[in-house]
């Protein structure tokens, strides 16, 4: 009985010493939370702070609707329209190839490849998104331009189309990985209660287990299509650095990363209008991936509630 206080003592010490422990690890967890969003938030800050004095030089008409981008000249030019058209040609070309062979991919995967070779392949997929982009832009100007060259053989040393499909080689890990996941995370018994009614594997997998899984493979494709997007050191090496106003892909053209790329190496002094062009393209680009998540979303919430 003498020990009864002693016991009480010791459990209640160390139920404090839990409690505190908790609450270290709950700050930490909130902190590190917070510390995203402060960083988005200040990405943003900073984005639309440059860009105001850009646009009181430079008016919103002239920016949307001019067709020369030319801020290095004598007479500087500041229609984005140009970047814009090579940064939407080479995602489109991106998508293109990197969608069907990752989507293909993921669902051979995940209904069809035994698991010894998932467990092989899977692990091989995912490192192509380890190797530096740089590489891939080389591989682009001195492997897939010149074999495309043979193809089509007036095809220019810089074109958008040769980037757009290294950029799609590169997309492909994200996409048929995370739509892999997606799909083994449908529950057996969909797959189960199609076959009893029928279905084939083929069947069971476009009908059954794709749509079940959308949601996932719609974040997926929206992961793909920002990394395209916001891809740099590939079309700023293979695309060339020229910003004409053309869809074709097999024009040279810039990005509106290459822009920001090339301004940013010094060649124009900072907080003059061409310096402050690199955010208001920026800020652009931002837009424009807010805007695909924001269609992501919609996307995600639509087969939610058809599923």
């Amino acid at each position: 009985m003498a020990n009864a206080p002693e016991a009480r003592a010791f459990k209640f010490s160390r139920s404090r010493r839990l409690r505190v422990r908790e609450f270290f690890i709950e700050s930490f967890l909130f902190l590190s939370a917070c510390l995203a969003v402060v960083a988005t938030a200040g990405i943003v800050f900073i984005l639309i702070y440059e860009s105001v004095g850009f646009f009181r030089a430079v008016s919103f008409v002239e920016f949307f609707t001019t067709t020369e981008w030319t801020p290095l000249f004598a007479n500087p030019k500041y229609g984005i329209l140009p970047l814009l058209a090579g940064t939407l040609t080479t995602t489109f070309v991106a998508l293109a190839f990197a969608i069907p062979v990752g989507t293909v991919g993921a669902i051979y995967l995940s209904e069809y490849a035994p698991s010894r070779f998932r467990e092989v392949v899977k692990p091989v997929l995912e490192l192509l998104a380890a190797v530096p982009t740089v590489v891939y832009g080389y591989f682009a100007l001195l492997f897939v331009t010149p074999t495309l060259q043979k193809i089509y053989p007036g095809l220019p040393g810089f074109n958008m189309l040769s980037a757009g499909l290294v950029i799609g080689i590169m997309i492909i890990p994200y996409i048929s990985s995370l739509s892999e996941d997606a799909m083994r995370a449908v529950p057996m018994q969909m797959r189960e209660g199609a076959y009893a009614m029928g279905s084939t594997k083929l069947q069971t997998a476009l009908r059954v287990v794709f749509p079940g899984a959308f949601s996932g493979i719609t974040s997926a494709y929206i992961l793909g299509i920002s990394r395209a997007v916001g891809e740099t050191m590939v079309v700023a090496i293979a695309a060339g650095m020229q910003p004409n106003f053309t869809m074709n892909p097999a024009q040279p053209a810039a990005t509106i990363t290459a822009y920001i790329v090339q301004v940013s190496l010094g060649d124009l002094p900072h907080g003059s209008i061409g310096y402050q062009s690199i955010f208001a393209a920026g800020l652009l680009l931002l837009l424009i991936t807010f805007f695909f998540n924001i269609l992501g979303f919609f996307l995600r919430k639509k087969f939610r509630e058809r599923y």
